[in-house]
């Protein structure tokens, strides 16, 4: 059945904004071109989308032409405002920025394990309200969310989870009341894999695993473009997975004993320790990748290239099991540890699955690190602003 042309329209608006978007922006020639649209529909639908407030004239253009330079058109940025929080046991990191994702201002502040839920809450949220009215924003459109645990399936909501602090779902439900914006939450892993896919070593796939390598360890599984989440939000719970090697089993309430046993950020500075690999402490990364980026810097070294060789089994073993009942065709070694170890690490392992499994799959160093999760959750909150803000208007 043929698009009416309302819809027709707003396909062809969708369409040109993002557009406008990938490329930047454009001339009604040029969005001719790009569309296939005849040059009397693009002239009504940039009409459309100025009356709407959604592009405006930001220039013109410099090609040599007769008659008047052509008037080039971009998405009104300020139209929405963002912030992408990356909330972790330790602290809150926080970015504001406008309806594309130019990043405006951003902060951080430590939070301490001890701290007292109210007082947390309030300054995480504090760090939030500060950021943006430094950026010059008076109202936040929508609020992206990174944090570790289990998001209910069901309610989109941040579950109670042994050895999380309570402060974490709290904030969530003190940011959907103080702000008048609507905020989304998400798994760190689960957005760190997006940022990866949209920017990163994921490009080009639509199927792939995220393994993150970090204080403690966690994947994220991309399948056919959707991000699976499980029945329970559980997908990708690997360092509960068992495995050998390790001096038990893991248990509902804890991981000791499965792969984080083998692959968190304690047992890699374990395992450095009895190789000899030392690294002085650096401000604001994890111990355990400084470890494994020292190693990296020294591999002709026999006792950094032992500790990367162990390192790679015990990461090979646990991927194994991920590859033999996903045949994701790619693993991503996400996280600060996994950016660490770079090719040197991810060839590494890649050689060592070869070994394991009959399921060809590529090994990618992630090239986002730590920061992927904060760019993970200012992309969902993009996504859900333009969603909103780019819906077709009844006329």
């Amino acid at each position: 059945m043929p698009a009416s042309p309302s819809t027709a329209r707003a396909i062809n608006d969708r369409l040109a904004l993002r557009l406008l978007q990938q490329e930047g922006p454009l001339t009604a020639g040029r969005l001719k071109q790009l569309t296939g649209l005849s040059r009397p529909s693009v002239a009504d639908l940039v009409e459309r989308l100025t009356v709407a407030g959604l592009i405006d004239v930001v220039g013109e253009s410099g090609e040599q032409r007769r008659g008047p330079n052509a008037r080039v058109y971009g998405i009104v940025a300020d139209r929405a405002h963002l912030a992408a929080l990356d909330v972790r046991t330790e602290g809150v990191s926080v970015i504001v920025s406008d309806l594309l994702g130019e990043v405006l201002a951003e902060a951080s502040v430590p939070i301490g394990d001890g701290a007292d839920t109210g007082p947390a809450v309030e300054r995480a949220v504090a760090l939030v309200e500060r950021t943006a009215k430094g950026a010059g924003v008076d109202r936040l459109h929508t609020v992206g969310v990174g944090a570790p645990g289990l998001i209910d399936p069901a309610t989109g909501e941040l579950r109670d989870s042994t050895g999380l602090p309570e402060w974490h779902r709290r904030l969530v439900a003190e940011l959907q009341d103080r702000l008048p914006a609507r905020v989304r939450v998400e798994n760190e892993t689960n957005l760190a894999a997006l940022a990866e896919q949209r920017e990163g070593a994921a490009r080009g796939r639509d199927t792939f695993v995220l393994l993150w390598l970090g204080a403690g360890i966690g994947a994220a599984v991309v399948l056919d473009g959707v991000l699976r989440r499980g029945a329970s939000g559980g997908t990708g719970e690997i360092g509960f997975l068992p495995v050998p090697g390790t001096r038990g089993l893991p248990s509902a309430t804890g991981c000791d004993g499965g792969f984080h046993s083998l692959a968190g950020a304690a047992a890699i500075g374990e395992l450095a320790a009895r190789h000899g690999v030392v690294a002085a402490v650096e401000p604001h990364e994890p111990h355990a990748a400084t470890l494994v980026g020292a190693a990296v810097g020294r591999v002709g070294d026999d006792s950094a290239a032992r500790f990367l060789d162990e390192l790679a089994d015990r990461i090979a073993l646990g991927s194994a099991s991920v590859i033999a009942v996903l045949d994701p065709g790619c693993v991503v070694l996400g996280g600060e540890t996994g950016r660490a170890g770079g090719e040197v690490l991810a060839a590494r392992v890649r050689e060592r699955l070869a070994r394991l499994s009959p399921l060809p799959t590529e090994v990618r160093a992630g090239v986002l690190g730590g920061g992927a999760v904060l760019r993970g959750a200012l992309l969902m909150a993009r996504d859900e602003a333009q969603n909103e803000v780019f819906a077709p208007r009844e006329r």
